[in-house]
This record gives structure tokens, C-alpha cells and sequence, in this order.
């Protein structure tokens, strides 16, 4: 693959976004990008800059009392034939990672680039593979075998939240619910026991059922229990002896993964349910606003604090003992879309707030 040019960081947040868009990333394919974003931020002198993977974290070492953590993932997912990225006439920058999540990253890059003295001491932190499974996870494999590179007081992960802080996030489980059956000639059908129709009693607690909204830290956060995949069948004369349903939970932080999975498993207790098997599971994060960090964080850039009703890797950083907060340009409900984009103004207006906050006197 050919070497991408060289990013230049004093280019305004927005063009940088757009030459970041023109380096593809699908996730497992970072490398090149994960290149060119080491070689730009070993250009400044006040950075120390650690590699591991295609992961890059970068730090300043000027002794603050506190140290906030600026992340972000240098992955997208698969093209849509959204690439190269273009700007149109209404200053909306479109393309595949626009908004989830290369104007992050943009904004995090340019922190790094024009503030070298900062009134916190920061961490920045790009990693590969968000879009996938969480085995796969570059900020989770910092998190396991280089912890202390991300040592901090508070984090902000650079996430679309449309420029309004977003705290915590909810947790997300999927879970195989297998039913078991008897083949048989379809035309001797009273000879077998159908597994898809024994899926029925499932589907109906599915459509009947009525997902919490608790409120945590002054936010309401909104549950889902949903079927995302049926499996079943054998052939057109067969009746089938199996069948799968796969569910997703997306649960409020105040269950942790212990109750996450018992609560599915009484959803449909009576089901006839023969085997329940998680096949991939996150937690959530609880908001921590009450953080005087993130306190002081939310004063400065504004606005107010909204749920984060996805996963993100706040979770992560939570689990770490550092409270975190989703903040960063771009309409969270254009992410994946064939037709993501983001304004260049709001783009540069979140790198605007964040160095506003890491210049203002200590204690703002």
C-alpha cells in the first residue's frame, strides 16, 4: 500500500478531517493511518510518543496537577462508495468517518499540536479495531497490557455527541437463546416438533415487553431488548430441530454484566429456552458527573449533559477508575450511514471549547 502524505497539522480541524477521511481505516486496516498520526505528533518536542499495535498514545510531561485523557478510534466502518471525502457548498464535509469518528480525532490532534502548554496535563490516545468485536479493541489492549499509559484524572472520548457532553454509556449483551426440537418428515409432521414454532413464546415476550428508563445522575437512560437474528430450517420438506435467537440487551449502568444476564434469562424463564449462550458483552459506565473534573469540564464547554444510550468506550476508562465523558463533533445518528457527514463549523467550534478549557487559569 502506498505511504499516505504526511498530515499537517496546522491545517484548521475541519481540513484535517478531511485529509484524515482520505486515509482509509476500515478497522484492521489502521496501519497506515496509525503511521502517519505517529509521525506528525513525534514532530513536537513537548509529546512523548509510545506505540503499541496500531495503537499511538502521546503525552505531556510538564507536571500539572491533573492529567486528562483525550481519545479516540482510527477506524471506520466498511466503505459505502462514500470516499474521497468532499466539502460542499454549505461547509458540510461528507464521507465515510466524517462523523464517527475522524473530526474527533482531528480535534485531538490539533490540541496536541497547538497547545504545549496546557493547564492539565494531557494523554492522547489513538487506537484501532472500535468498529468490531470487543476481543479486538486497541483501547482494551492498552487497558490490559499498558495501563499505565493510560493513567489519568478524567477522560473525554471524542465521540459524536453533536457538541454536548453525553455521560457514561449503557452496557450491551448479545445472547444465543437456542430452542430444541425433533426432525421429522414435513408430511409426517406429527412425527417431529417443530423448533421454530417453539420459538414463538420468545418472540412474544419480545414484542410485549417494556424496557426501563432509569434515571442516574440526573439522566434517563432507555433499555432495549430486542431480536437481531433468527436461525432455523433444514430444507422445504424437513420440520426443524433447531432453532436460534439471537437478542441484544442494551441495558441502563446501574446493572452491572452479572445482572444484565440474569435479567434475560428471567425475560423468558417458561420459554422452553434449552440453552442460553453470551456471545459478546460490554458493560456500561455510570455517568460520574459528580466528578469535580468533569464538573469543571461541563461548565466550560457548555450545554447540557445528555445520556449516552449506546456503548462507547467510557466503559473502559470506567473500569480503569478514571471517570469519562462522550464529547465530540458530529450528529451521533449519522455514524455508519451511507450519507455520513459533519459541518466544518462544528468541527472547528469543538476544538475551539476543548483548548479554551486546557488554557484557561487553573481551577476554570
Amino acid at each position: 500500500m502506498e505511504r499516505p502524505a504526511a498530515l499537517d497539522l496546522s491545517q484548521d480541524a475541519a481540513t484535517l478531517t478531511a485529509r484524515l477521511v482520505d486515509i482509509p481505516s476500515v478497522s484492521g486496516t489502521e496501519e497506515p493511518l496509525a503511521d502517519a498520526v505517529e509521525e506528525a505528533l513525534a514532530a513536537l518536542p513537548w509529546l512523548r510518543v509510545d506505540r503499541y499495535g496500531n495503537n499511538v498514545v502521546a503525552r505531556t510531561r510538564a507536571g500539572r496537577s491533573e492529567r486528562v485523557v483525550l481519545a479516540g478510534h482510527l477506524d471506520t466502518v466498511p466503505v459505502a462508495d462514500n470516499l474521497p471525502s468532499r466539502l460542499d457548498a454549505d461547509g458540510v464535509l461528507w464521507g465515510c468517518g466524517t462523523c464517527d469518528m475522524k473530526s474527533g480525532v482531528a480535534v485531538q490532534l490539533r490540541i496536541a499540536a497547538t497547545v504545549p502548554e496546557p493547564n492539565r496535563d494531557l494523554t492522547f490516545v489513538f487506537y484501532d479495531n472500535e468498529e468490531v468485536e470487543a476481543t479486538r479493541n486497541g483501547l482494551g489492549h492498552l487497558a490490559a497490557h499498558r495501563p499505565d499509559w493510560l493513567a489519568g484524572d478524567f477522560a473525554v472520548l471524542l465521540e459524536p455527541s453533536d457538541g454536548q457532553v453525553e455521560g457514561g454509556c449503557q452496557g450491551t449483551v448479545r445472547m444465543r437463546l437456542r430452542m430444541k426440537g425433533a426432525r421429522a418428515h414435513s408430511a409426517r409432521a406429527w412425527m417431529g416438533e417443530n423448533a421454530i414454532h417453539a420459538a414463538a413464546p420468545v418472540l412474544e415476550r419480545l414484542a410485549g415487553y417494556r424496557p426501563r428508563r432509569p434515571v442516574i445522575d440526573g439522566l434517563e437512560y432507555r433499555e432495549g431488548l430486542n431480536a437481531v437474528r433468527i436461525e432455523g430450517g433444514v430444507a422445504g420438506n424437513v420440520i426443524p430441530d433447531a432453532c436460534v435467537v439471537t437478542v441484544n440487551y442494551r441495558y441502563a449502568p446501574d446493572r452491572d454484566q452479572d445482572a444484565a444476564v440474569a435479567h434475560v434469562h428471567e425475560v423468558f424463564e417458561g420459554c422452553r429456552v434449552e440453552e442460553f449462550t453470551v456471545e459478546d458483552h460490554s458493560p456500561g459506565a455510570l455517568p460520574g458527573l459528580a466528578h469535580p473534573a468533569a464538573r469543571a469540564f461541563v461548565a466550560a464547554v457548555g450545554g447540557e449533559p445528555r445520556p449516552k444510550f449506546g456503548w462507547t468506550d467510557v466503559s473502559r476508562f470506567h473500569a480503569l477508575g478514571v471517570p469519562a465523558v462522550n464529547y465530540g463533533p458530529g450528529d451521533p445518528n449519522l455514524a455508519h450511514k451511507r450519507d455520513e457527514r459533519v459541518e466544518a463549523a462544528a468541527v472547528v467550534r469543538c476544538e475551539e471549547r476543548l483548548r479554551a478549557w486546557l488554557t484557561a487559569p487553573t481551577g476554570t
